[in-house]
């Protein structure tokens, strides 16, 4: 599949401390490295982007709904504290879809498990630390447009579609 553009990679995983606690999940990886020194990345944190501050209060997808349910309405994202999120998380996922198409991401890999970036599991909207297949907000506009989105566990499978070899 060699004709594969550029990555949008969660800030996160680049090691920027802009998770909703203040805190990086750096992920280490060769072909991260490589993609790198190729100049084929593209850091966002959607949170950021919106103006979310850092740290924020923890937010879910509430009633175990997905980032489909928030671009079309249908669902809500809540902080912990009661906030209402649900206009930031769209702009955050508009701004990465932004970001993505100008330029030229053709993938994205993205941290698991929140309601922007997750594209496997999201936490169940419960607080409880339950989480659930779904996807987040981000995940799910981006998709929509045609990025293949990865999940940080699946940065082999993202290689092997981009280099175009068997995993």
């Amino acid at each position: 599949m060699g004709a594969a553009g550029k990555i949008l990679v969660s800030a996160c995983l680049m090691g920027h401390a802009v998770r909703y606690d203040g805190k990086a999940k750096p992920l280490h990886h060769a072909c991260l490295d490589r993609w790198q020194a190729e100049g084929r990345l593209v850091t966002i944190c959607p949170e950021m982007s919106a103006g979310m501050p850092v740290p924020r209060p923890p937010a879910e997808i509430a009633e175990g709904r997905s980032g489909a349910d928030v671009l079309s309405g249908r669902a809500r994202v809540i902080e912990a504290t009661g906030g209402d999120v649900t206009d930031g998380f769209r702009q955050a996922a508009e701004n990465a879809l932004r970001l993505a198409l100008e330029t030229g991401c053709t993938h994205a890999l993205l941290i698991d498990g929140s309601p922007s970036c997750g594209s496997r599991r999201i936490y169940d909207g419960g607080f409880s630390g339950r989480k659930q297949d779904g996807e987040g907000v981000a995940a799910a506009i981006l998709r929509r447009h045609g990025i293949r989105v990865f999940a940080d566990h699946e940065i082999e499978a993202l290689a092997a579609e981009i280099d175009g070899r068997p995993i």
